[in-house]
């Protein structure tokens, strides 16, 4: 089977200004599915192998082998696992974890292990915050440290820019979140506002995004601002972060106008693409 594991932005991503549970912050954010996708090729395998075919090595941590490795407790089975990366890694879109929870849809069918897709987000929270989500797609309302997942009504279809900059942080995510000062944390309500207006029915609009890291990702990242000035000389109204960093995307008000930022865009150097909103059964589809 062919399976499709898209990338990710963040409508809102907010910080809650209470104590770490665990060592983790709490975060309310509305996850959106978008059509740049990494795609997998799963088949029938004595043993569990697995192949990337992109700028990525899978290595004895990778989240898809973590995935596998999870449902095959016990032993005994196996397949062949073909990955072919198109979403930049480590950029804040989710290409990773979109691919681990891609591999849990697909193995639990192709063993006929038979669990719900609740299962299967429970068992993707613990091999990383956003596989939840992808289990889902879509749109939703992702709380906690992200493995309380809502689906929510499909947002309206949205076209926009997404633009990667080749910009890397080691220890990215424990930088950013330690980086946080006291004015970076939120009550949540941000969020809240734009659930209401998904379930209104209205539009996606430049005013209702929110991400907490956008201070902390301009300073962290050096030259991001470069990357952000380029996307606002090729006509965009205004500018993204994406996730954690240092992925940034820019909305159209129709495929038209995105396309003209696109076409006009000479960004210092990374990967741009077009891309628009995917529901959740187009995120979720596959191929015989």
């Amino acid at each position: 089977m062919r399976l499709y594991a898209p990338a990710k932005i963040n409508w809102t991503l907010e910080v809650l200004g209470r104590p770490p549970q665990a060592g983790y912050h709490e975060v309310r954010t509305v996850m959106q599915t978008v059509d740049l996708c990494d795609s997998l090729e799963i088949c029938p395998g004595r043993e569990f192998q697995i192949e990337v075919e992109g700028p990525h090595e899978a290595s004895g941590d990778d989240l898809v082998l973590r995935a596998a490795a999870l449902l095959n407790e016990g032993g005994g089975r196996g397949a062949r696992v073909r990955v072919t990366k198109r979403i930049p890694v480590a950029a804040g879109l989710g290409g990773g974890s979109s691919d681990a929870a891609a591999v849990l849809r697909g193995l639990n069918e192709l063993w006929g292990l038979g669990h719900s897709v609740g299962r299967l987000a429970e068992m993707g929270a613990g091999l990383g915050s956003d596989v939840p989500f992808f289990v889902y797609g879509g749109t939703a309302l992702a709380e906690g440290r992200g493995e309380r997942v809502t689906p929510l009504p499909e947002a309206r279809p949205t076209w926009l820019v997404l633009l990667a900059p080749p910009l890397e942080l080691p220890e990215k995510t424990r930088r950013m979140y330690a980086a946080l000062a006291p004015a970076d944390f939120t009550d949540g309500s941000r969020t809240e506002a734009f659930v209401e207006g998904i379930r209104a029915g209205r539009p996606v609009d430049d005013g209702g995004l929110y991400n907490a890291f956008e201070r902390v990702a301009f300073e962290a990242f050096a030259r991001l601002d470069g990357y952000r000035d380029a996307l606002l000389a090729a006509g965009a109204r205004r500018v993204h972060l994406a996730g954690s960093g240092p992925a940034l995307f820019a909305l159209g008000p129709d495929e038209d106008a995105a396309r003209a930022v696109y076409e006009r865009l000479r960004p210092p150097g990374g990967q741009a693409f077009l891309a628009r909103t995917l529901t959740s059964a187009e995120a979720l589809r596959r191929e015989e």
